[in-house]
């Protein structure tokens, strides 16, 4: 009856016979033409208890063979299935490849205040600066 009644409160010219239904209608016009909906539900989660331990999340395998370490490259597989590619002789590989900076990042004073680098980072120095220490002021 009652979604007779919502299909009914649409419906803008209805010729009702019988005064029952009018009625509906009438308590259709009172009833709010929304809906409202609460937050979802949360999951139900099986298994776990007050009592029972948390399980960990468990990382990537890490691989310890020294001779697949030496010559595939371990970790560059990003398929389910397959094998990490085996390392091709340096001369199979570009130059620049290895004149590749991989130590830490170079502090300002190293840098030449010619170049590029240094006016980035210094820029990025003064940002970190100005955020600490106007942290938690309101402008």
């Amino acid at each position: 009856m009652m979604a007779l009644c919502r299909l009914l409160c649409f419906a803008e010219k209805l010729y009702l016979p019988s005064s029952r239904l009018r009625g509906d209608l009438y308590a259709c016009a009172l009833w709010p033409r929304f809906q409202t909906r609460g937050y979802a539900k949360k999951a139900a989660v099986k298994g776990k208890g007050k009592g029972m331990a948390k399980e960990a999340l468990k990382g990537p395998e890490v691989c310890s063979d020294p001779v697949k370490l030496c010559t595939h490259a371990v970790g560059v597989n990003i398929f389910k299935q397959g094998e990490d590619p085996p390392l091709k002789p340096h001369r199979d590989y570009p130059e620049w490849l290895f004149q590749l900076d991989l130590g830490p990042p170079k502090k300002l004073s190293e840098l030449d205040p010619e170049s590029y680098k240094y006016w980035k980072v210094l820029r990025k120095e003064h940002m970190w600066r100005f955020n600490r220490l106007h942290k938690g002021k309101k402008m």
